[in-house]
């Protein structure tokens, strides 16, 4: 274990903090995570690059030319899947029958993952891994499939409940992924869970926190890096 004071957070929107505007329903940037209070707290130096709509595809071109340039940092907090897992709802509507991949599939995924740990480890840079934050169903669908033809979808999907069940598959490879290669975890969807009502959690489109769910985030990364700071003294 080292002393992590210089840290990049890689990820999708979750991490850049976007949620659901509650009048214009539309997607805005309102990042109350509380990185700045994380910051003053444990004497950090946090550069957020993550992006809206990244899955690890776009996550390794970012890391690879963030390496390019000569990474500055002892660690990066890495928080992809949820656009890794999601499907091409209008496809689906559209031609209910035939066979849907998701952006990137499970396999896929995983090992993109490990490549970008190891050409972390390479340069000597902690990857620090998170776990996703649940999605709600029944929001989610009517979101994105609520313009649709909805009975066309559920031909495909089978049941609501199937959007939470693929998306929860990657989380948890997520965290098979950290036992295997040993690296650490931050546990943002135990958070959620612990949590009785996650509807108050999250946006309209049931899947980006709110105020109230980024503030849990935040939580969650305090909790690591308490532990982090617990162990080190004891190294």
């Amino acid at each position: 274990m080292k002393h992590l004071a210089r840290i990049v957070a890689l990820g999708d929107s979750i991490l850049k903090g976007v949620q659901v505007d509650p009048e214009t329903k539309r997607y805005i940037t309102r990042n109350e995570i509380g990185i700045p209070e994380l910051e003053r707290d444990f004497d950090l130096t946090v550069r957020n690059d993550s992006h809206f709509g990244a899955s690890t595809v776009k996550g390794e071109r970012l890391l690879d030319r963030m390496l390019d340039r000569g990474a500055d940092c002892d660690g990066v907090v890495m928080d992809f899947g949820g656009n890794d897992c999601d499907f091409k709802w209008a496809e689906i509507a559209a031609a209910p029958a035939a066979e849907h991949p998701p952006a990137v599939p499970l396999p896929e995924f995983v090992s993109r993952y490990r490549n970008m740990i190891g050409k972390l480890r390479q340069r000597d840079i902690v990857p620090i891994l998170t776990t996703l934050p649940p999605l709600e169903p029944q929001m989610f669908f009517e979101w994105w499939c609520g313009r649709l033809d909805q009975k066309a979808v559920r031909r495909w999907l089978g049941s609501d409940c199937n959007i939470y069940a693929h998306q929860e598959r990657y989380s948890r490879a997520v965290e098979r992924l950290a036992r295997e290669e040993n690296v650490p975890l931050v546990d943002i969807r135990g958070a959620f869970l612990d949590h009785w009502h996650l509807d108050t959690l999250l946006c309209e489109d049931g899947t980006h926190p709110n105020s109230a769910g980024q503030a849990l985030i935040g939580q969650a990364f305090r909790d690591f890096a308490e532990r982090w700071e617990a162990e080190l003294r004891t190294v």
